[in-house]
């Protein structure tokens, strides 16, 4: 059961990806942390602004979890998707 529970803790983007790719990919350094923190940091936006919580008060909940982003990264996170990455 313990194993199960640090696999998924492991996989930030189980709804993406399978835990043998996540593996694989971050053992071979291609995972870049802070594009899945702002991945996961615009989730849980979205989340709490479908319950009806305001911005400000969304941005403040995810700076409780993110104590050592200021509030104006974290807009700017939330506001500014990511760019895309061309596929020529």
């Amino acid at each position: 059961m313990e194993n199960t529970v640090e696999k998924k803790l492991s996989n930030p983007l189980a709804d993406l990806i399978s835990d043998e790719v996540w593996d694989l990919l971050y053992s071979r350094g291609l995972i870049n942390d802070r594009s899945v923190r702002d991945y996961l940091i615009r989730k849980k936006f979205k989340m709490l602004r479908s319950q009806k919580i305001r911005t400000g008060d969304a941005i403040d909940a995810l700076r409780e979890e993110y104590p050592y982003l200021q509030f104006d990264t974290i807009r700017k996170i939330v506001h500014n998707p990511p760019k895309q990455v061309s596929r020529s």
